[in-house]
């Protein structure tokens, strides 16, 4: 990874968004469909609740964000990954600036404004907060956004202790979190059919 400035950019010309969003590329086509968002969580550990719930909600309301231009709404709901840039919701955490472009000193404020029990972690509570501390006036889609997200994560993420890493949270970041996630998932069960 080239590191310029405060950015992280990826090497084959995708920004640090487009990254976090590949894993659920099932096909690797440049477009996430709900079922592949669908099959996405799944290999990550996830229910079908939740997956289903993810798919549905994911896709319905990034795909017309990704399509600019389009006037009719297309009711298989892709989502476009050279577009995800312009699907980024307000009330967020402005790690991800316009262009999709890692910020590392957002990434870092997070930690220092609500990361109070541990330097390196948030427990459930300081995530709140953070959530909280993030929402803008009246942007009730982005606050709806950035709870799901976060909660989301927390619940698929947490150590035993209930805390949710540094390490783990700059891994979302990129979309590495996803495919170590599936990895273990595939580990546990070829330990478990020994």
């Amino acid at each position: 990874m080239a590191i310029q400035s405060d950015f992280e950019e990826i090497d084959n010309n995708q920004n640090v968004l487009q990254k976090h969003v590949e894993f659920f590329d099932r096909n690797n086509d440049g477009v996430i469909y709900p079922w592949e968002t669908f099959q996405g969580f799944r290999a990550i550990g996830s229910g079908i609740l939740l997956s289903s719930f993810a798919a549905l909600f994911i896709n319905i309301g990034l795909s017309g964000k990704t399509r600019p231009g389009k006037k009719c709404p297309n009711l298989l709901f892709p989502i476009i990954i050279e577009n995800i840039k312009m699907a980024k919701h307000g009330s967020d955490s402005g790690v991800y600036d316009a262009h999709g472009r890692f910020v590392n000193s957002k990434f870092e404020e997070i930690f220092h404004k609500y990361a109070r029990t541990h330097p390196d972690a948030l427990t459930a509570n300081e995530l709140d907060e953070f959530i909280k501390g993030n929402r803008e006036p009246k942007d009730y889609g982005g606050w709806i956004g950035g709870l799901s997200e976060w909660k989301i994560l927390y619940y698929l993420a947490k150590d035993k202790d209930g805390l949710l890493k540094k390490d783990t949270i700059r891994s979302v970041y990129d979309g590495s979190l996803f495919e170590k996630m599936a990895a273990e998932k595939i580990n546990k069960k070829k330990h478990s059919e020994k």
